[in-house]
């Protein structure tokens, strides 16, 4: 007995099943961060000079001992730049180039996830907790250690660009390589002596779940957009040859 192969539409149907299910994956691993960093910061703001896991931390902070000069040098000073004053020249180009090509919902999910991203949740913890720093950072540092901004910001910028640029038979790959960058992130406050340990994993723990938790409410009106912006490009298709014959 023969099948009939799916039709178009209903291999459209099919892909827009498996995304809508890597959605709610992503809702559920979203809160899942969240909601660990949460707990982490209840636990740090119990006993902020010493919490159960200070004895990790200060081990690691001695494996990031000197001599800090060389290549391990200039790659967290670009990158203490980069989540500084200098990292918001990537959103606001990202939010540029969205709304050149009028993708106003897009625009606004990029917006609005990365402001309460930033000065909802990680400030919030950050007052929340109020944990000194480690001695003698060796860049310029504000208040509060927990969490850190830089990592939660990496991470965050990661989730907005998967989310609006980023197809999704490639989001594996960026999911990949942008893990691989928050790593370094946090390895480089660490090396830096801006942060804790754990002050890096809450930091990119809470970017990467606000992120995933926003894209997981906004994913139906990102769908509408990204199909309507599609629309128009399908119908000037040129006719196919047999069609055409056909008259």
């Amino acid at each position: 007995m023969s099948t009939i192969p799916a039709t178009p539409p209903a291999r459209s149907e099919a892909r827009r099943t498996v995304a809508d299910a890597g959605i709610r994956r992503a809702g559920v691993l979203g809160l899942a961060l969240l909601g660990s960093a949460a707990a982490l910061a209840l636990v740090v703001r119990g006993d902020v000079v010493r919490p159960p896991f200070q004895g990790l931390d200060d081990r690691w902070l001695t494996w990031m001992g000197g001599p800090h000069e060389g290549l391990y040098s200039a790659v967290a000073s670009a990158l203490n730049w980069f989540g500084g004053p200098l990292g918001v020249v990537v959103p606001i180009a990202l939010l540029i180039f969205l709304l050149v090509r009028r993708r106003w919902v897009s625009a606004g999910f990029v917006f609005a996830v990365y402001m309460a991203g930033n000065m909802l949740v990680v400030q919030g913890l950050k007052h929340l907790v109020d944990r000194p720093r480690p001695a003698h950072p060796l860049v310029r540092v504000d208040h509060g250690s927990f969490p850190s901004g830089h990592a939660a910001g990496a991470a965050l910028l990661v989730v907005i660009v998967g989310a609006v640029l980023v197809p999704a038979a490639r989001r594996r790959a960026w999911w990949i390589g942008g893990t691989a960058f928050t790593l370094v992130m946090m390895w480089s406050r660490t090396w830096l002596h801006a942060h804790w340990l754990s002050d890096t994993a809450a930091g990119a723990m809470a970017g990467a779940g606000a992120g995933l938790i926003a894209w997981w409410i906004c994913a139906p009106a990102l769908a509408r957009e990204a199909r309507r912006i599609a629309r128009p490009a399908k119908a000037v298709e040129p006719e196919p040859a047999t069609a055409a014959a056909a008259r």
